[in-house]
């Protein structure tokens, strides 16, 4: 049975306690929570002992290493802000860990070489939590491309589209500060740069990306002829009559979370997506060529009717398309099973010279279109072989960051960036 400690109990760490706690309980056990805040730590036990598991140790953030002394988790689990990963990462690797860490990996290329150096000292291993892979219609994607369906790929278009709960989520909380997330390009865009290298089997040459902040924030607001403004949903009456506001108290988790935590870290869950202090795009277009000459074209909107995606693969036989519906959720505002899950997915193969059919491919159940499941699976169950390859080590997590670190960087300087130029590059090409 491997031990495991987890650092980062807020929403997404959910995932895992349920996981541990239950399917998983006769593989894997916890030994140990760490976080800033105490009262969501305690949260995390009441979790445990809901499932009938005993209450485990908890350290706050700056006892980390001591923890790993006195508890010795054979795997550390890392939920907990972005910009503070590669911290937590490294630290667990010399002490003799196994990571597992959520997405993405880090939010910089020296981050990222703390943690290459890390695992290249060490020869621990980190595995990224790319659950998206193991969603079947991604998937299944892999596979009509591995099989030539469309004969060799010549250009994609990928759109991904966050609504108005999902999407705007990103605003109201420490996303929206680029120090703390890398902007969406890094936090969400990491899932869809990946898969994009996961498809094509390949790394981006160049990048160019534009970007900006369109529609939250005041001043957008303002230009839109909204008068009043406040600071957050809880106490502001304001709120009220405001569609975008989060009302944590309706929600038993959210209210345990983060209302109830508060007085510990003065941290505000339900910030207005339409004040100041936003500093990350919402309206995102980014343009990719790859190792093998294929050429993407992208976009990411946070702010739509409907979430979901619609990517397109032409070919020199032919063209796949996907489109993907997903069900609205916020962060930990509902049941797990539902956050992301399929309303409608469909994959239509259309040949040169020959009649369009539907890929078939089984609908995947409970999170992020069944990724969410088959990925614990694969990391607390029976290991199995895969042809597809789904599981992800720190290079594929590197790799999938640093689309969005150079689209940042051509944002910045309004001009290609070529990956040639990164030295997190030029170590992640050298032979393993």
């Amino acid at each position: 049975m491997k031990t495991y400690a987890l650092v980062g109990t807020g929403g997404r760490s959910g995932l895992y306690i349920e996981a541990i706690s239950g399917k998983y309980r006769h593989n894997a056990k916890f030994v140990a929570f760490c976080d800033t805040n105490q009262t969501r730590m305690d949260y995390a036990n009441c979790q445990l002992e809901q499932n009938g598991i005993a209450r485990v140790s908890t350290w706050k953030a700056a006892d980390f290493n001591t923890m790993l002394d006195e508890t010795k988790p054979d795997i550390v689990i890392v939920t907990s802000m972005d910009r503070t990963h590669d911290d937590y990462i490294v630290r667990a690797l010399h002490a003799g860990c196994d990571v597992i860490t959520e997405k993405p990996m880090t939010i910089d290329e020296q981050r990222a070489l703390r943690i290459l150096d890390a695992v290249d000292a060490t020869g621990y291993q980190v595995r990224v939590a790319f659950n998206y892979r193991y969603a079947p219609h991604h998937s299944k994607l892999r596979e009509l491309l591995m099989q030539e369906t469309i004969g060799e790929v010549l250009s994609v278009h990928f759109e991904w589209l966050l609504n108005t709960e999902h999407g705007a989520d990103y605003f109201r909380r420490w996303h929206r500060e680029k120090r703390n997330s890398g902007g969406l390009l890094v936090h969400k865009s990491t899932h869809h740069f990946d898969l994009m290298n996961f498809w094509l089997n390949s790394t981006p040459e160049k990048v160019y990306a534009q970007g900006d902040l369109r529609f939250y924030g005041r001043e957008n607001a303002e230009k839109r002829g909204v008068t009043e403004f406040y600071p957050r949903a809880h106490g502001y009456p304001q709120a009220a009559k405001d569609p975008f506001a989060l009302h944590m108290e309706d929600s038993a988790q959210l209210k345990a979370l983060y209302l109830d935590a508060e007085h510990e870290d003065n941290y505000f869950r339900d910030q207005s997506v339409f004040n100041d202090g936003i500093n990350i795009e919402d309206t995102l277009s980014v343009l990719v060529k790859y190792q093998n000459k294929v050429q993407l074209t992208y976009s990411l909107n946070a702010y739509l009717p409907w979430e979901g995606l619609n990517v397109v693969f032409n070919g020199t036989q032919g063209r796949i398309e996907m489109k993907i519906v997903e069900m609205s959720y916020v962060n930990a505002g509902g049941k797990r099973e539902n956050e992301g899950s399929i309303e409608k997915a469909e994959i239509t193969v259309y040949p040169l010279f020959a009649e369009p059919w539907k890929a078939e491919f089984q609908l995947g159940e409970g999170g992020h279109g069944g990724g969410d499941n088959a990925m614990l699976e694969d990391l607390f169950g029976e290991r199995k072989d895969d042809p597809l390859k789904r599981a992800a080590d720190h290079r594929a997590g590197a790799m999938s960051i640093l689309t969005g670190i150079a689209g940042n960087l051509s944002m910045q300087h309004d001009k290609p960036v070529y990956f040639k130029d990164f030295e997190l590059v030029k170590r992640l090409r050298q032979p393993k």
